[in-house]
């Protein structure tokens, strides 16, 4: 991902569109075509050169040209005929995002294939479910690496469908009315570079499209961040059920011996908040003045650059994270069980309504058993039995029925396959 944007392969890219430009005039006819044979051949640029022209010229495109004429010889002069410098710009950076896109979908793909790998690991592996923070019915550590899939998958389908509105480019010229340059020529040029003409253009390529492409980023961010604060919940002292890999030599504070701290989750979820902002400054450079002002430019030179690389590293890290994650099912099972199976008093609601209670006496009923095991302890289904209203209504066999957990992970199998996960 870094490479994408080194000025190296910017200026390369650049000197990609100046010549397939020229192919395309010589292909219509408007520039003789063993000139554009030239341009092919000679087409070259040192990019030390450019940079010192840079200081003088103060203007980036200008620097290139004229380094690209040295090489090149008498027919650079058809070089730059009819373009604007945001034609270089931005049809470069619909490559580079086209590019960048591709590389984030295969981290995706990678990503998915752990979680999946994860979630069939532990299919069947009961915990507690919380809501609030507060536990409250079981699920499976599987069913929650199906709900992380099923979020990646969304993910995808999201960077699919914006990559088609970002690899658009434009060959049209100064306000963007191909006054000086045939709009074949733009076709041309834009099909060679696997990209969509854009139908309609002014000097640049309007921003919304970059402001999606920033935004799917931050989402993607924003779901590294949700599992990142899941897995450090988790890795909580008094919850511990799963933990990042600790490696043999790691250490976890320069002050206590004793630390295991999730750092790498931790370092996901400061990541989004970068990528959350950029966002925000691609927003800012959709309302640009007229046919174009340059407040945007100082930004995506920044923003671009620095978000793809950065959800590049951080889907890398996740992947590792879930591939390394160390779960356990002990401790899983203890938490589940220090409230008493409190988690079955909906499951004992339910079945007393099934048996003719009304509702709201059945609640009650409920409740009242559920807060003598939250005050004094002991065990749920025994504070259900010493109720009479559930007395009345359930026997002892109805009470182990409804307090028994395997009733919550019946369609686990099921949820799975419909998300796309199967063994």
């Amino acid at each position: 991902m870094r490479a994408l944007w080194t000025e190296q392969r910017k200026l390369e890219i650049w000197l990609e569109i100046e010549v397939l430009a020229c192919e395309g005039m010589a292909k219509i006819g408007a520039i003789p075509k063993e000139d554009a044979a030239e341009i092919r051949a000679k087409a070259a640029f040192d990019i030390e050169t450019v940079r010192e022209n840079e200081k003088r010229t103060n203007h980036d495109v200008i620097a290139f040209l004229e380094d690209v004429a040295t090489h090149v010889g008498a027919p650079s002069r058809w070089i730059h005929q009819g373009l604007t410098s945001s034609d270089l710009l931005d049809t470069t950076l619909a490559v580079q995002m086209n590019a960048a896109c591709g590389i984030l979908l295969d981290d995706l793909i990678k990503l998915r294939e752990v979680i999946a790998k994860r979630a069939i690991e532990h299919k069947f592996t009961p915990m507690i479910g919380r809501s609030h923070g507060i536990h409250a019915e079981p699920i499976t550590f599987g069913l929650k690496m199906g709900l992380m899939y099923d979020e990646f998958s969304r993910a995808i389908e999201r960077l699919e469908e914006m990559r088609v509105r970002i690899r658009v480019g434009k060959v049209s010229g100064a306000v963007g009315t191909h006054a000086h340059l045939d709009p074949r020529v733009e076709q041309f040029v834009c099909e060679k570079l696997g990209l969509q003409a854009a139908v309609l253009s002014t000097q640049i390529i309007q921003r919304d499209r970059h402001a999606e492409f920033m935004n799917a980023l931050a989402l993607i961010a924003s779901s590294i961040d949700r599992w990142a604060t899941e897995f450090r919940h988790l890795q909580r002292t008094e919850v511990l059920e799963v933990e990042e890999y600790f490696a043999k030599g790691q250490k976890g504070s320069s002050a206590m011996p004793h630390k295991r701290n999730p750092i790498t989750g931790e370092r996901l979820s400061g990541l989004a908040r970068v990528i959350r902002g950029n966002a925000v400054a691609a927003l800012e450079n959709v309302a640009l003045w007229h046919e174009r002002d340059i407040s945007h430019s100082s930004v995506e030179r920044i923003i671009l650059p620095d978000s793809t690389t950065l959800v590049d590293y951080m889907l890398v890290k996740l992947t590792q994270l879930v591939d390394g994650l160390q779960v356990y099912p002990e401790n899983m099972k203890r938490n589940m069980e220090i409230t008493g199976g409190l988690y079955a008093s909906q499951s004992a609601l339910l079945m007393l309504t099934e048996k003719g209670l009304r509702r709201q006496d059945a609640y009650e009923a409920v409740q009242r058993a559920a807060m003598k095991t939250w005050k004094d302890g002991g065990n749920f289904a025994d504070n259900l039995a010493a109720e009479p209203t559930v007395a009345e209504h359930l026997d002892r066999d109805d009470i182990i029925s409804a307090c028994a957990p395997d009733r919550h992970f019946r369609f686990v199998e099921d949820k799975l396959r419909k998300v796309g996960i199967k063994n």
